[in-house]
């Protein structure tokens, strides 16, 4: 690590939802495609776009993996980059851990790394947090 590492703050807000069942099952976890997209508010600003592959049960926690593109600005710097996430939905409340895909920051967010995360009411809204520095 060459920058100092900072935490970014913020919000999410969902303004579509779109979740479409492509693999359902009757005796397992079925799969679920979800389509968001998203505003950012808060030391991360701007808007996300993300698709993730969700493992759902019938009964009980399911579980995701994605992908967003996030154009906005973080701690006042602009460009796009990429997050990469994983986590869980309990009772409709979701719990994830991402990571700034290396090498996918643009612009003023060139060599931006760092991980965070987020919890959110599934398909409304959320708190953020990214600790970040930049190489």
């Amino acid at each position: 690590m060459t920058g100092t590492k900072r935490r970014a703050t913020g919000h999410t807000e969902v303004r579509t939802y779109e979740p479409t069942p492509y693999d359902e099952r009757e005796d397992g976890p079925s799969l679920v495609e979800i389509r968001i997209n998203e505003t950012f508010t808060g030391d991360i600003a701007g808007e996300g776009t993300v698709r993730v592959i969700q493992a759902a049960r019938k009964e009980g926690p399911a579980t995701f993996v994605g992908i967003e593109r996030v154009r906005g600005e973080v701690g006042g710097r602009k460009g796009s980059l990429l997050l990469q996430t994983h986590g869980t939905i309990v009772e409709r409340e979701v719990n994830a851990e991402w990571f700034v895909v290396p090498g996918s920051g643009t612009e003023d967010l060139e060599g931006l790394r760092g991980e965070g995360g987020f919890k959110a009411q599934l398909g409304k809204h959320g708190s953020t947090w990214l600790d970040y520095y930049f190489e």
